[in-house]
C-alpha cells in the first residue's frame, strides 16, 4: 500500500498530524508532509476531510458469512479428566452465543472419554462433538490438528475457543494454520460488538501497558485462547440434555507420525494457584531472605498459598509456576494478600477476580489500593509480625 498527500487540496488544518501514531506527518508552511518514518498504516486517510490524504489501498468486501454458526469450545482433557479451563470456556461461550442466538458446543478428542459428555452439557454445552480414536488417547499436534480441522470444516462454526493452557497454546496456532484463520492469543476478555455482531478479543499488548480489542471480520471461524481462571464456570446442572454427535476420526500411520514409549510424570508437587481459597502475594519490598520467611510463615498460619510479581520471580524468591498476573496464571480466590507489591499493570490483571483484596505497601501512591478492599499503608516488616501473633493466638 502507497499512501501520499496532494499539495492542491491539503489546506495545512494538521488533523493527520494529530492522529499519526508515529509522528510521521508534519505541517511545512500551510501543506503537510509524509516524513521518513511513515509506516503508511493508512490511519491519517479517515482524518482528512478534503480528500488530500490519497492511497492505493482497495477496500476488500466482507464476505457473506452468515452459513457460519455456533460458538465452540475446545473441552481438553487428560488422562479422563477435564480441564477446569474447559468449564469457563463454557461458561464464556453461554454469554456469547445468547448474545448471538446461536448454541454453544463442545468439542471432546480422546480415546474412551464419552463418559465426559455429561459434565460437559451439565456445564453449558448444548451440543457434544465426540471424537474417540486409539491414536488420540495422549495429545499429539498433527492427529488432533487434523480431526479438529476436519470438524471445523464440515460443521462451519462462527467462534471457536481454546484455553491458552499447554496443549492449547501450542494446538491453536497449528489449526488456525491449517486453515488460514486468524488467532488471538491469551485473550483475558470476550465481547460481542452488538453492531456487527463480531467477536471483540481483548488481550494485553506491549508488555501489558496497553490492552488491544481485535475483531476478525472477514473469516471464521473467529478463534482465540484464553487465560485459565479468567472467565468464570457455570454452576453444573446435571438435569441439563445435551445432543451428542460421534464424529469419525480417520487416521493413518502418516496422521500420527511420533509414537508414545513411555509417559514419565514430574515428581516435583506443582501448586494449582486457580484453586487456591487464600494466597499471600509477594512482591518487590519483600524480596530478600527476611521478607520471604516472614511472608512464609504468614502463609502457614494462614493455611495460604505463596504467589508472587514478576519481579519475585526473575529475583528467584518465589517459583515460576507461582507467578500471577498477565505473563504468569489468573486466580480467583477469596482473599488475596499483597504484601511489598506495588500494583504494576503487570500484575493487576492477575488479582481483580480476587474477592477481597488487602494490600500493605508503605508506598501511599502504591496503583495497588486503588483495586484493594482494604488497603494498610505502612512497612509490612511492622504489621506482619503482629498479624501473625494474632492469629497464632486467636487460629480460625
Amino acid at each position: 500500500m502507497a499512501v501520499w498527500i496532494e499539495d492542491n487540496k491539503c489546506t495545512g488544518c494538521r488533523k493527520c498530524a494529530k492522529v499519526c501514531p508515529y509522528g510521521a506527518v508534519e505541517v511545512q508552511g500551510e501543506r503537510a508532509v509524509l516524513k521518513d518514518n511513515c509506516i503508511e498504516c493508512g490511519v491519517c486517510l479517515r482524518s482528512c476531510k478534503f480528500g488530500a490524504i490519497c492511497s492505493d489501498l482497495v477496500a476488500t468486501p466482507i464476505p457473506d458469512l452468515s452459513g457460519y454458526r455456533g460458538v465452540w469450545v475446545f473441552a481438553e482433557q487428560r488422562g479422563g479428566m477435564l480441564s477446569q479451563t474447559s468449564l469457563e470456556l463454557l461458561g464464556c461461550a453461554t454469554g456469547l452465543a445468547q448474545s448471538l442466538g446461536q448454541e454453544v458446543a463442545a468439542v471432546l478428542v480422546g480415546d474412551q472419554v464419552s463418559g465426559l459428555a455429561a459434565s460437559l452439557t451439565a456445564s453449558g454445552a448444548d451440543k457434544v462433538y465426540l471424537v474417540e480414536n486409539r491414536g488420540l488417547g495422549h495429545y499429539r499436534p498433527l492427529p488432533y490438528v487434523k480431526v479438529l480441522a476436519d470438524l471445523v470444516s464440515q460443521y462451519r462454526p462462527n467462534i471457536f475457543l481454546l484455553g491458552a493452557t499447554h496443549v492449547g497454546r501450542d494446538l491453536a496456532p497449528r489449526l488456525s494454520a491449517r486453515l488460514d484463520l486468524g488467532l488471538t492469543a491469551d485473550c483475558t476478555e470476550l465481547t460481542i460488538d452488538p453492531k456487527s455482531k463480531n467477536l471483540y478479543q481483548t488481550r494485553p499488548a506491549f508488555g501489558g501497558n496497553v490492552m488491544a480489542v481485535i475483531e476478525s471480520p472477514r473469516t471464521r471461524p473467529q478463534m482465540a485462547t484464553v487465560r485459565p481462571g479468567i472467565m468464570k464456570a457455570l454452576t453444573p446442572d446435571s438435569a441439563r440434555r445435551g445432543e451428542v454427535i460421534r464424529h469419525q476420526a480417520d487416521l493413518v500411520p502418516k496422521d500420527l507420525r511420533t509414537r508414545i514409549l513411555e509417559i514419565v510424570k514430574e515428581q516435583k508437587q506443582r501448586v494449582d494457584l486457580t484453586a487456591a481459597r487464600i494466597i499471600v502475594g509477594v512482591g518487590r519490598g519483600a524480596c530478600d531472605a527476611e521478607g520471604i520467611k516472614l511472608l512464609s510463615e504468614l502463609a502457614w498460619v494462614m493455611g495460604a498459598e505463596i504467589g508472587g510479581t514478576r519481579v519475585a520471580v526473575e529475583e528467584g524468591f518465589v517459583p515460576p509456576e507461582r507467578q500471577i498476573g498477565q505473563t504468569g496464571v489468573t486466580v480467583r480466590p477469596e482473599l488475596y494478600f499483597a504484601c511489598g507489591i506495588s500494583g504494576a499493570i503487570q500484575h493487576r490483571p492477575g488479582i481483580l477476580n480476587a474477592r477481597y483484596i488487602v494490600s500493605i505497601n508503605r508506598d501511599r501512591q502504591a496503583p495497588i489500593f486503588e483495586v484493594s478492599d482494604y488497603a494498610v499503608k505502612a512497612d509490612l516488616f511492622d504489621v506482619v509480625p503482629k498479624l501473625i501473633d494474632v492469629l497464632k493466638r486467636e487460629p480460625a
